[in-house]
């Protein structure tokens, strides 16, 4: 199986507009993909989804939790200073930590780094397109 660290903006397309970001959540639902995140990933959604778009704190939260069911979370344990973005940073972080094959981003900023530590950055239509093999 396939181990996917998931950018909080492909959360963030999911939950609010649907569309490709929903076609990655669906496969980590189905099991056909192992969906990586770590808690400053889901927090950094939350804070957009709140911040942004006016998400009220019970559909946060329940939107944590329907993420949490099916997300393998992980505790990175190390601190990356790769980008000037340190949301950028934790999504590397998470990557090493769970092990992941791919990061899969809108984010122009850490797909022009395109692989870090041996993990491939890929946009979300890229992936779909193409699908990763390991």
């Amino acid at each position: 199986m396939i181990r996917v660290t998931v950018d909080s903006n492909i959360y963030v397309s999911a939950l609010q507009f649907g569309g490709i970001g929903v076609r990655l959540v669906g496969m980590a639902r189905l099991g056909a993909i192992r969906m990586d995140t770590s808690e400053a990933i889901l927090a950094e959604t939350m804070g957009v989804l709140r911040d942004k778009f006016g998400w009220d704190g019970y559909r946060l939260h329940f939107a944590k939790l329907e993420l949490r069911k099916f997300a393998h979370i992980v505790v990175p344990t190390q601190t990356l200073e790769v980008t000037g973005d340190p949301d950028d940073n934790r999504i590397l972080e998470c990557a090493i930590a769970a092990g992941s094959d791919c990061i899969v981003t809108y984010d122009k900023d850490l797909l022009c780094l395109d692989e870090y530590a041996g993990i491939k950055i890929i946009s979300a239509v890229d992936f779909l397109q193409r699908g990763m093999e390991r």
